[in-house]
């Protein structure tokens, strides 16, 4: 909202204070300077008021005028730097190559729809090959012929998928047919006027003759003499079939260019376009033109269409037409009918993409040029970088980009809008070596099909992409969120170094930044005491603090040498000092003061405590816990907790998290403590000295609570997730009623803890509330805006807010805005896509529940009596008891072939994936086995019964 105008005022504002000798503005006379500016008139004050706290991070309570243009000048920076991250792309390094044997240099590579590369070379071998180019087979084309004779060659092919027909042409003068599956040969074309050079072909949608017919194509070659040669085919298939019948040439049916054109259905047109070879030649169906390129820079490139409306008009512009011995002619078009690109040393290749109407050409020069179809009086962009003649270019319109390759094995990618190179892979890079001779970019593989000595495919990277409408807030997995309440701001921290910035009111994001620990990733955050500075710890071992409205760092907080994974970091005031605790894989604590005395960028630790040197963890630290005011819990890998007095630097009292006592000795548990949390309205009481003040996280689901004093022991525990899965976070409101934990498939728990581990009692808390929140481990659980809503991020990527009884408000990221204030903005009572189709997700079902023995599904008893039960029963009813007689004399078929039957197979098909799915065991292969039971003679197996299952025991059940 703040203008060049506005900026300039505020710095006149600032340079009257300073004549006064007010070098440094508070709050109020910044209010009132921002006020006196024209267009800041109506800003509310909250807004000035939180651009002041931005712009003063440190909380002086005053800001200089360099502070103001630091913290835009930062702020767009991030910006701009974050909006160039989005356009980034690049090859994975080095290619995959497969080498080939030495012969003749592969012509062109193509990608038909079925996903297999085909590739020709110039002796007239075929090869298919997987996608990851894995060799499926081969074979030449063209036979042997006599020494006296000269041996035939290639010059291009292309395919017809429509026809399954594959085109070759020749330096015999040839378009060889052949289909494509068999590779076995369907007639030739032969005589034509000059050798073609290049092919392309095009079944039309669209008829350029008077009728139209459903099977018509266009073949377009370029050849010797610079001219554009077009066949308009109609009824290709008859055609195609009539000319397999015609004398063999060779063995293979043989018809020359002109008794072809004699037919009505066949129409051959020849323009004399070019004063050289043509070098590349394309119809585009999207502009119902043909384009053609040469060296020849008079007419590098041209965009013409196939002839005009009628042959009368063309004479009557004074047209030549010159005519040889054949029945085909040579004609020059009109202007009217062409646009001439004038380049510099020619275009050899080209590319057109009419929902970008954009032109691209690459030629000797070494310069990609970017043109607007139809206007070639100057280009509207020039991309330099190649140092060898540009051989390949093409334009997605997917992603904006332009791939061009020269002749050196030198692959680039452009962006279109700012007209910059994204990436360059080298040869050195890429391992491509030789001389350059095919290439193609396939949208399918997402990646670029290279040949030379060998052939190559240099992938895109891509990221990987949520399923089906999966709403994300970060490309990545999140690994930590905060609020601020200060900002009313949540921050999120991914694993591929992002921070974003999300307004809680509505859900938008308001500013991001990347690279915040270079490539690695953000483990954990926190905030100081107002708010306005982060701090985040990394997988690099660096603490930074952060001024996160605009991207700066402010400080860097390391220990000497290597640095080991941070985990956990924590934010604490003692006797007014105030200090940054970071714990992790160096399996120490390190503290670090945090003062305005310290202006060091690196800061170091201060001296480590004795009693952590000698006694403390023997294994990775994982999580940490402070409690006002002297009071620290850290957690382990090894299931150890260890309270610390933070004044002495000396261990209060030490715990081991308990086995559960249902897994045997020889299973190893996974004991690690992922959370810790404080029961703080508990602390220092002394009428509860002898409750539990402090919870963690431990193994199998459970919840274990412990005291701190007199040496401290353990109190109570109790299994907070139905699934048995570890707990991976823990969370309390401010009156420490309800206990709030997430568990490592995405389920919330919620427990009443108010007057839980404060007695002898034993018995569980009462669970008031549970739900789904992610399909994958839930990463970070906050409490926020004072007990009223629920902040929850997971490695699935997203960042969810919820009311505090589990409604859905929505996922930060997702393209509505929601008002927190107003219930009916929130997604409630819907719930996320992905949530819902989860399987674990599913309810249970007292059937699948059920423990059935095997002498119950054994039981002959049971096998008898089915016979009375099929006699006794109409269709509408499904049997109580199968086994497999009646699977196999087909007694069941009929009534699972009724519409009361299908609905009762779907059932049965949904509930018994589900549970296999949920427990992971694959004992009944559900799909196969439920086919076999309509199809009974392919059924064989031992004598097994199974128990009826009706799941549909009301209308909704299906719902």
């Amino acid at each position: 909202m703040v203008s060049i105008n506005d900026l300039k005022h505020i710095k006149q504002a600032f340079d009257e204070f300073a004549k006064a000798g007010i070098d440094m503005l508070d709050y109020a006379e910044f209010q009132t300077v921002m006020r006196s500016c024209p267009s800041l008139k109506t800003v509310k004050d909250t807004q000035i008021q939180h651009l002041f706290m931005k712009i003063d991070y440190t909380g002086d309570g005053k800001i200089e005028w360099h502070e103001i243009c630091t913290y835009i000048f930062l702020e767009n920076k991030k910006k701009e730097e974050t909006v160039h991250r989005s356009k980034m792309a690049a090859f994975v390094l080095p290619a995959i190559v497969k080498f080939l044997n030495c012969g003749e240099p592969l012509l062109r590579i193509h990608f038909p729809p079925n996903g297999t590369v085909v590739t020709l070379r110039e002796d007239g071998l075929v090869s298919f090959w997987t996608p990851k180019l894995h060799l499926k087979s081969k074979k030449n084309l063209f036979p042997e012929r006599s020494i006296t004779r000269r041996p035939n060659w290639a010059t291009d092919f292309v395919l017809m998928p429509e026809y399954n027909k594959l085109i070759i042409a020749t330096g015999s003068r040839e378009l060889q047919f052949y289909e494509f599956s068999s590779l076995e040969p369907c007639c030739q074309l032969s005589a034509l006027e000059t050798v073609p050079l290049n092919l392309d072909y095009c079944k039309k949608k669209d008829c350029f003759v008077s009728s139209t017919r459903p099977d018509e194509c266009v073949i377009v070659y370029g050849d010797t003499e610079g001219c554009v040669n077009i066949l308009l085919m109609k009824s290709i298939r008859e055609k195609l079939r009539l000319w397999k019948r015609s004398p063999q040439v060779d063995n293979i049916p043989n018809i020359s260019i002109d008794h072809a054109v004699e037919s009505p259905e066949v129409t051959f047109i020849r323009w004399k376009v070019h004063q050289d070879w043509v070098s590349k030649v394309k119809y585009f169906e999207s502009i119902s033109s043909i384009v053609s390129s040469s060296a020849h820079e008079e007419t590098a490139l041209v965009i013409g269409s196939i002839h005009p409306s009628t042959y009368k008009q063309e004479q009557m512009r004074g047209t030549a037409e010159v005519s040889d011995e054949r029945s085909t002619k040579v004609t020059q078009r009109a202007t009217c009918n062409q646009t001439i690109f004038i380049v510099p040393k020619g275009v050899t290749t080209f590319d057109l993409c009419k929902n970008l109407n954009l032109l691209v050409t690459g030629g000797m020069d070494k310069v990609v040029r970017m043109w607007i179809p139809y206007v070639p009086r100057n280009p509207t962009g020039i991309l330099k970088g190649h140092s060898a003649p540009v051989a390949y270019v093409c334009v997605t319109s997917e992603n904006g980009h332009i791939y061009s390759v020269s002749t050196d094995n030198t692959a680039k990618i452009w962006h279109i809008k700012d007209q910059t190179c994204l990436f360059t892979a080298h040869p050195n890079s890429s391992q491509i070596k030789g001389e350059l001779s095919a290439c193609i970019y396939s949208s399918a593989a997402k990646g670029l099909y290279i040949a030379s000595d060998s052939i190559a495919l240099l992938s895109l990277k891509t990221k990987p992409q949520p399923k089906g409408i999966q709403i994300v807030s970060h490309k990545e997995p999140v690994l930590c969120c905060g609020y601020s309440e200060q900002f009313r701001q949540v921050v999120s921290c991914s694993e591929g170094s992002v921070i974003k910035i999300w307004d809680v009111e509505t859900g938008a994001l308001i500013f991001e930044f990347g690279c915040a620990h270079g490539d690695s990733a953000i483990t954990c955050m926190t905030f100081d005491t107002s708010g306005r500075r982060l701090m985040t710890g990394g997988r690099d071992g660096l603490i930074k603090l952060w001024n996160f409205n605009n991207g700066q760092c402010v400080k860097i907080l390391s220990r000497e040498g290597k640095c080991p994974e941070i985990c956990d970091c924590s934010y604490l005031t003692l006797h007014g000092n105030t200090f940054v605790i970071s714990v992790g894989w160096s399996r120490r604590i390190d503290i670090y003061l945090d003062s305005k005395e310290e202006t060091q960028f690196i800061q170091r630790p201060t001296p480590s405590w004795q009693d952590d040197m000698r006694n403390g963890h023997k294994e990775d630290i994982l999580c940490i816990a402070h409690c006002t005011p002297h009071l620290l819990a850290t957690g382990s890998f090894d299931g150890e907790i260890i309270v610390w007095n933070v004044v002495s630097g000396r261990i209060q009292c030490r715990f081991q998290t308990p086995q559960s006592q249902k897994i045997s000795s020889s299973h190893v548990q996974n004991t690690s403590v992922l959370s810790l949390i404080f029961l703080k309205t508990r602390a220092f009481v002394p009428e509860l000295a002898s409750s539990a003040w402090l919870v963690s996280s431990g193994s199998r689901g459970y919840v274990n609570f412990w005291s701190v004093l007199n040496g401290g022991k353990f109190v109570a525990s109790f299994q907070a997730s139905h699934l048995q899965q570890q707990i991976t976070k823990l969370a309390l409101t401010q009156d420490d009623s309800m206990l709030f934990t997430a568990d490592h498939v995405g389920f919330i728990y919620v427990y009443n803890v108010k007057q839980y581990a404060m007695g002898p009692e034993q018995n569980p808390p009462e669970k008031i509330n549970f739900w789904r929140a992610h399909i994958r481990s839930i990463t970070g659980l906050k409490i926020v805006d004072k007990d009223q809503f629920l902040l929850t991020s997971s490695m699935d990527c997203s960042v969810r807010l919820w009311n505090i009884h589990g409604d859905y408000i929505g996922t930060f990221g997702q393209e509505e805005d929601w008002r927190i204030e107003t219930p009916s903005s929130w997604k409630h009572p819907a719930v996320p896509y992905e949530i819902l189709i989860d399987p674990l997700s599913m309810p249970s079902h007292p059937v699948l529940d059920e423990e059935i023995n095997q002498s119950d599904v054994l039981s002959s008893e049971k096998s008898e009596n089915v016979n009375k039960q099929l006699d006794n029963q109409t269709d509408s009813d499904p049997p109580t008891i199968l086994n497999d007689r009646d699977i196999e004399d087909g007694s069941i078929s009929s009534w699972f072939r009724s519409e009361p039957g299908r609905r009762q197979r779907h059932a049965i098909f949904k509930h018994l994936n589900r549970a296999s799915n949920r427990t992971g065991l694959k004992d009944y292969n559900t799909l196969k086995d439920l086919d076999l039971i309509v199809m009974p003679q392919t059924y064989k197996r031992p004598d097994l019964s199974l128990r009826k299952i009706n799941p549909l025991e009301s209308k909704d059940a299906d719902e």
